[in-house]
């Protein structure tokens, strides 16, 4: 699955951030969005995973084929982790819940709680979640915070699979994840331009 971004224009708090972006990403490619903090990455991403709306432009090929791993890490506390990617699996539809375990170390801690471990665990479990959706497409903010080196290393290693399968991931994050498959999108490159103060209602004002 392709998906192709033509001429996007998105707002956060009803004023334009970032306008005129375009891109295509195709299986088994990655694009890494980098850009500085307030620029508009986290409303990008969330404009392409459906939950905003953009201000002009079109998104074609994103219909029930991302997975979306946002700041937070969706887990249920009270629940093993296990019972979080089962949780998640039956959510998207699919079954087996090991090579997620597997793919992030997370088997020795398969019993515990979500809410007692770490912010590491935490993080790793969050990110298994996106080997059980079984969605093509991966849409991922700054995924490698709280992990230390091993762990940045399984997530990459975790993208590179994805990729090999076909997949696709577009990933905000400054970390250089050494994938030779990633195409680099400067997000401040299509930074918008506010409007002047004559363009404002006055009431406003």
């Amino acid at each position: 699955m392709t998906l192709n971004v033509t001429d996007l224009a998105i707002a956060r708090g009803g004023l334009p951030v970032l306008e005129g972006l375009s891109f295509r990403l195709e299986p088994g490619r990655a694009l890494i969005l980098r850009g500085p903090n307030g620029i508009g990455k986290t409303t990008l991403l969330r404009t392409i995973a459906g939950l905003q709306p953009p201000l002009a432009g079109q998104i074609e090929g994103a219909e029930d084929q991302i997975a979306y791993a946002a700041h937070s890490d969706g887990l249920k506390q009270a629940l093993s982790v296990t019972e979080n990617l089962i949780f998640w699996a039956r959510v998207f539809g699919t079954s087996s819940v090991e090579p997620a375990l597997t793919a992030f170390d997370l088997n020795a801690l398969k019993d515990r709680a979500a809410g007692a471990l770490s912010a590491g665990q935490k993080r790793r479990l969050g990110l298994a979640r996106m080997l059980v959706t079984g969605r093509p497409i991966w849409v991922m903010d700054e995924p490698t915070v709280s992990l230390d080196t091993r762990a940045v290393a399984m997530f990459a290693d975790a993208v590179r699979a994805h990729l090999g399968q076909g997949g696709a991931a577009l990933i905000a994050t400054h970390i250089d994840l050494g994938l030779s498959e990633a195409d680099v999108l400067d997000a401040g490159a299509y930074k918008a331009t506010l409007p002047a103060l004559d363009d404002f209602d006055e009431g406003f004002l």
